[in-house]
This record gives C-alpha cells, structure tokens and sequence, in this order.
C-alpha cells in the first residue's frame, strides 16, 4: 500500500516540499507519496483528526499553522517543546491500532546545517538580529541561543510578540543579551548596522522584491541570511551583497530541514544530493 505524507499551509501551492520529498522517496526505493494540502486554519483540527488512518507516515507543516498544530498533537520532543512550534508530525502506530501524533521541529537542525555547509559559519559569539517573530523565527532564535550567540535581536511587527519569544525560550540562552524591537523602531537601524549576522525570518521578498529592511544599513562586514527561496536570489540578498555583505538563500535550510523529516518518518537515511537537486529543479524557470 503507497503511504502518503503532506506539506499543510495556507497558501500552499507554492511549496517545493513535493519535489523534494517525492525525489527522496524515489531514490530509496519506498513506495510512498507526498503531496501539498491547502488547510486554512479553521480547518486544521479537522484535517490533523484524518490523518490517524493507516496510510499517512506524517506530515510538514508551514505557515500559518506551526504553532497552532502544537496543540492539537499528541506530544512534543525536542526542539518543538522548547519553541512551541511544530514543523513536523510524525503518525506513530501500536500493535493494538492506536495513533500517537508526535510533533518535532527539524528547522533548527536545518538551519544550522545551512550555515555551517553553505557559509561556514555558526552563531557562536555572532550578534544577531532576527526579522520577524513566527515559527520559523523561533527555530532560528534557538540556534542563536543555543550555540551561544553574543547577543540576540528579534524586530517584529508588533514587539510583544518578539518580546514574547524571547521570554519563552530565554533558558536555552543564559550567556546571551536578548532585546526586541518593533520594525518601525529607530533603534532598528543601529541594531542592522551592529549585526554581524542578519535573518530574515518572514515571508517578505518571496517571488517579490520587496524588502524588509533598508539594506543601506547593513554592515559590509556582516552576513544576510533570508530564509526565503524563491526566488534563489531575494532583492534582500542583492542588495546586501550590493553593499559588500555575504549573502545565503532559504533553499539549504529547507532541503535540510525535509532531509531530517525523511529520516524521522521512514527510518532511512535521507538521500541529500537527490533531495538537492529536485529543489534546485524546481526553481529552474
């Protein structure tokens, strides 16, 4: 029997999570199928309530849903239980039939095997600012907490949110100096300029050129790192680059999150170069 597992989002149809996992499950050999679902989120309890039935190994998850699937999973380890965000759920069986929905988050470990594979870099002792203030951003800031970042700056929208984050998963960073602004603050430049790595952890720029910052006050010093990856370029990564700075796509951070999905869910190891090159394939116009 072909088992199924999902990318759940709203929008959805621009997903590469397809390409790259149906590439994975190919190159091992497994009979299994992954496809994109459009859950808007009045639905998600529903649709999460279907996927107990035998066929489905589990399920990616992506905006808007990455924290509000943490409440409706049976249990959280790891990552997703100090973020309270949820990227993966993995669909557990027991001999007498039961379902036990476990939810994970692999963002971190793909974002940090992009830095370290791709620029070579970790966030040891680094000042980082961080846009935004959602799931992938609180990945993101576990990594800078976790490996020791010297200090630590989320710019959000609404600063009660950013100030939120880094009150919740402020024990996994007890060396590092955190603070949050709001996207309209004038601190925001001084805190761009003094930054030695930049992410952009929202949406803004993807298959756009919009901006979430004023990239004139990038360090030339300093490394971009927009989590979008389509485009492959963003006009954020251009400009940093325009002005001297290294600049580092979304699309590592996302073959390498799927990669360790894959392996949570068939038990295989997952095949990266195949899962690269469906990605990169996929955004080839």
């Amino acid at each position: 029997m072909t088992q199924l597992a999902y990318v759940i989002g709203t929008p959805i149809g621009h997903s590469l999570s397809p390409h790259i996992h149906n590439a994975a499950f190919a190159a091992c050999g497994i009979d299994a199928r992954y496809e994109a679902a459009e859950v808007a989120p009045d639905a998600l309890a529903d649709w999460v309530a279907q996927t107990r039935r035998g066929d489905v190994l589990g399920f990616s998850v992506t905006v808007p849903h990455k924290q509000a699937i943490a409440q409706l999973v049976d249990a959280l380890e790891g990552d997703a239980r100090l973020t309270s965000a949820v990227n993966t759920v993995i669909v557990q069986r027991d001999p007498t039939g039961g379902t036990t929905l476990v939810g994970t988050n692999t963002d971190a470990i793909g974002f940090r095997r992009s830095l370290a594979d791709e620029a070579e870099v970790s966030l040891q002792d680094q000042r980082v600012l961080i846009l935004g203030a959602g799931g992938a951003a609180r990945a993101v800031a576990l990594v800078a907490l976790q490996d020791g970042a010297r200090d630590l700056t989320i710019a959000n929208r609404s600063r009660q949110r950013a100030e939120q984050l880094l009150n919740e998963l402020g024990p996994a960073g007890a060396t590092t100096f955190t603070r949050a602004l709001d996207l309209a603050s004038p601190g925001l430049r001084n805190a761009l300029h003094r930054a030695t790595v930049v992410i952009n952890a929202t949406s803004v720029g993807m298959r756009s050129d919009e901006m979430p910052i004023d990239p004139a006050g990038l360090s030339p010093e300093s490394l971009l790192v927009d989590i979008v990856y389509n485009p492959p370029e963003t006009a954020t990564m251009r400009a940093a680059r325009e002005r001297g700075a290294r600049a580092l796509g979304g699309l590592g951070m996302l073959v390498y999150q799927a990669a360790a999905a894959f392996e949570r869910w068939t038990g295989t190891q997952a095949p990266i170069p195949a899962m690269w090159a469906a990605a990169r394939s996929a955004l080839t116009p």
